[in-house]
């Protein structure tokens, strides 16, 4: 006679890194749940599937330290199964599995279907596009392509996820009206190269051909692009954006430096010259554009010099959104050939530095707001306000629109006129109308 009753597994989904990772956990879940496997996102399960970044030193660290925390929960019995899978497994699989032997099993960026073995269940290639979505009802990600051909000397991206790879237009339309018919307003457009997306599949650049199907799609109301790259960027998206409303006026477009020897040595195939031409034609066509970019300070052979025509350049620009990284020493990189020779403290001083400036265009930019009018989504409640975005903002990295919740009630997911009142550096503060 049985005395003990059988345990139902319960898997436990949890997401390191970047929105590319959100998407691929969020497949995973869709095919695990498929597959009639209780499924569950940072949350409790006695088996644990940990996807890990690998990018830079310190997403390294959190994805050693999680494992590492699942590792020991293992051997206290707390949970009885951890797999890791993502960048991290792909990149440095043989020093882990040597490092921290108590996991169940390691798998690459590649290895869905091995890793859904591992966890009993099938993948099922039908579930074209669904999957269970992690981000808040309104908005979504939309992978469009996978991996990437470029040759920035400081980044690991292609050996983690290999070659340029794009999905067909038929696939994401059919996934975007599978997110739309769920309740998905917003999809946010990711790839490592968001610029080279169609190249491999027809021959030309056809971002502008893709977002004119995905307009199409009915219940999806803003559209955003993110991770452009300024070399070959296709202009006919702008005119796109210029006469199409569901295309938010805002672009993600990394240029990490602008000193030419520092762009150079970066292999970024561009100069100062044309990436300050191509941010002025952005501007040109679409006059209220938001661009979002990110930086990179403390590349090895970056002169006081270099770093000077890089922080003029940001005051000269005035960029709505701005983050600045310190450079990261990765192996098997191109720049991994390079002596990493920028002190720690001036790395970090020169990103402060940076900051401060973008800090002060904000305040500006953002004062410039206040009287003003505009469609905000509502992502969540937080403490005493209900918290929005405008079409220039980004979730989770651009400004928020704060409304006070003990005198107004918004529904969260819907679409609202906000009056902004009052605004900081990177909030506003507004009234519903």
């Amino acid at each position: 006679m049985r005395t003990k009753s059988l345990k139902k597994n319960k898997i436990n989904i949890i997401t390191l890194g970047c929105s590319k990772n959100t998407y691929d956990s969020e497949v995973l879940m869709g095919q695990l749940k498929a597959s009639g496997k209780e499924v569950v996102h940072e949350q409790e399960g006695n088996i644990v599937v940990i996807n890990t970044c690998g990018f830079i030193d310190n997403a390294k660290a959190e994805s050693v330290n999680t494992i590492l925390e699942y590792a020991d929960k293992k051997v206290r019995g707390i949970v009885d199964k951890v797999f890791v899978t993502g960048c991290l497994s792909e990149r440095y699989r043989p020093d882990l599995e040597k490092e921290i032997p108590n996991i169940d099993q390691y798998f690459g960026t590649t290895e869905l279907p091995l890793l859904l073995k591992a966890l009993g269940a099938d993948y099922k290639h039908e579930l074209l596009g669904e999957r269970i979505t992690t981000t808040p009802k309104n908005y979504a990600y939309l992978k469009i392509a996978e991996g990437c051909d470029r040759p920035c000397s400081f980044c690991a991206i292609p050996i983690m996820r290999g070659k340029h790879v794009s999905q067909s237009i038929e696939k994401l339309v059919k996934e975007a009206e599978g997110l739309a018919k769920n309740g998905v307003k917003e999809l946010i457009l990711i790839a490592q190269d968001l610029t080279y997306y169609g190249l491999d599949l027809y021959k030309k650049r056809n971002l502008a051909e893709l977002l004119e199907n995905l307009v199409k799609v009915e219940g999806i109301e803003w559209i955003r692009l993110h991770y452009a790259f300024p070399t070959g960027f296709p202009m006919d998206v702008l005119d796109l954006m210029k006469r199409e409303p569901k295309i938010c006026n805002y672009i993600d477009i990394p240029l990490q430096h602008i000193s030419d020897n520092i762009l150079k040595s970066m292999r970024r195939g561009t100069t100062k010259e044309k990436t300050t031409k191509l941010l002025q034609d952005f501007r040109a066509v679409v006059p209220e554009m938001t661009i979002r970019t990110t930086l990179i300070v403390g590349y090895p052979g970056e002169t006081q010099e270099d770093f000077e025509i890089l922080r003029d350049w940001v005051q000269e620009m005035k960029f709505e959104r701005l983050g600045c990284f310190t450079y990261s020493h990765e192996e098997n990189t191109h720049a991994y050939l390079f002596e990493d020779d920028v002190p720690e403290e001036v790395k970090q001083a020169r990103a402060a530095e940076i900051m401060e400036i973008q800090s002060q265009i904000s305040w500006d930019l953002n004062q410039e707001k206040i009287g003003q009018t505009f469609k905000c989504v509502i992502d969540r409640k937080e403490g005493q306000y209900f918290v929005g975005r405008s079409e220039f903002d980004s979730p989770d990295v651009d400004n928020e629109v704060l409304i006070d919740a003990s005198k107004f009630y918004v529904k969260t997911g819907d679409f609202v006129n906000v009056k902004i009142f009052d605004a900081t550096e990177f909030d506003l503060y507004g009234e519903p109308l």
